[in-house]
């Protein structure tokens, strides 16, 4: 790696959006994994990722303490096929053994941002059920769920009218959803000191998640143009994504920065554009919601992969911050 990430990123960065091509290159991961070990040892100390957050705490579990093995963390730990990559498996590999001798204040953790959804959207089960039983709630979820494949299965997203988003139970689940949210945080005196900080945490990124997905769903289920229906989809999904990030850095402020891989499309401080099966898509992504609100907190870099050059990233000249 000849470009040092080090000369890009200012004092004042506590979040550095790493811009990816595209996904899976074996070439620009590895890059990318040598820019963040070069990041950490200039006091970063967490790396997030464009995929599930819950599923992500599995990696968490791995890289920090052991728990668990790397073949068990990249089969149940990602989202979006991304445990698949080579690149990924390095990078958990290296960040185990980064953390293995090292005091738990120093060690590196792995977070995810986004919610098992794109072209398809899970179920909101998972989620509502652990914070269910977390906070100690009577609830019969199961009859207002349903089966799961009809939130899961690909029509659910593609076609409006065979989504469940919309419906009376999902409206209640929404409800409910809320509620909890409300309960952890009325409670949380209590909850954090009969668990745990990081418990409550969790519970926290568990509802953000199923919240994300009942939102995406009804989004899903709008009856409107398919290129403003596919924006709402993609705004939704990336404001899913800036609010983790913004909890990851509530959770790591005291720790040092964070340094977030997602695709260029996600981190840009500008409008993020899209021609899609005929579609024309505009929405704010994630990097211009944080940058909007973190300021100069928030640094952007855009990976690129030249043919002749290799893998690069640059600070974009025409990005601009959306500032009031």
């Amino acid at each position: 790696m000849t470009q040092d990430i080090r000369d890009l990123v200012s004092d004042t960065c506590d979040l550095l959006g790493f811009g990816e091509p595209s996904h899976g290159d074996p070439a620009f991961g590895r890059f990318r994994n040598e820019a963040f070990a070069r990041l950490a040892e200039r006091g970063f100390r967490s790396f997030a990722l464009e995929t599930d957050r819950v599923a992500a705490f599995v990696v968490d579990d791995f890289v920090r303490d052991g728990v668990g093995t790397l073949d068990a963390a990249m089969s149940e730990g990602f989202s979006h096929g991304f445990g698949a990559f080579d690149a990924n498996r390095e990078l958990v590999a290296w960040m185990r053994q980064y953390n293995a001798d090292r005091p738990a204040a120093e060690r590196l953790a792995f977070h995810g941002i986004d919610a098992p959804l794109e072209f398809t959207a899970a179920s909101p089960r998972r989620d509502l059920e652990y914070v269910r039983d977390y906070l100690g709630l009577e609830l019969d979820l199961g009859s207002l769920v349903g089966q799961d494949e009809r939130w899961s299965r690909m029509e659910a997203v593609t076609d409006p009218a065979a989504s469940p988003g919309d419906t009376a139970e999902a409206r209640q689940l929404r409800v409910i959803a809320d509620d909890m949210l409300t309960a952890l945080y009325a409670g949380a005196p209590e909850l954090i000191a009969s668990t745990s900080r990081a418990t409550w945490f969790r519970a926290k990124a568990h509802v953000t998640s199923g919240l994300g997905l009942l939102r995406y769903h009804r989004q899903a289920a709008q009856h409107i143009g398919e290129s403003e229906r596919w924006s709402r989809l993609s705004a939704t999904r990336d404001a899913l994504m800036a609010q983790n990030l913004l909890d990851i850095r509530d959770i790591e402020g005291r720790r040092g920065p964070t340094m977030v891989s997602a695709a260029n499309i996600h981190l840009q401080m500008n409008v993020s554009e899209m021609s899609m099966a005929g579609m024309d898509l505009t929405w704010f992504g994630t990097g211009a919601i944080i940058a909007s609100v973190s300021g100069e907190r928030y640094t952007f870099v855009a990976g690129s992969l030249d043919p002749s050059e290799g893998p690069r990233v640059e600070a974009p000249p025409q990005q601009n911050r959306i500032d009031a």
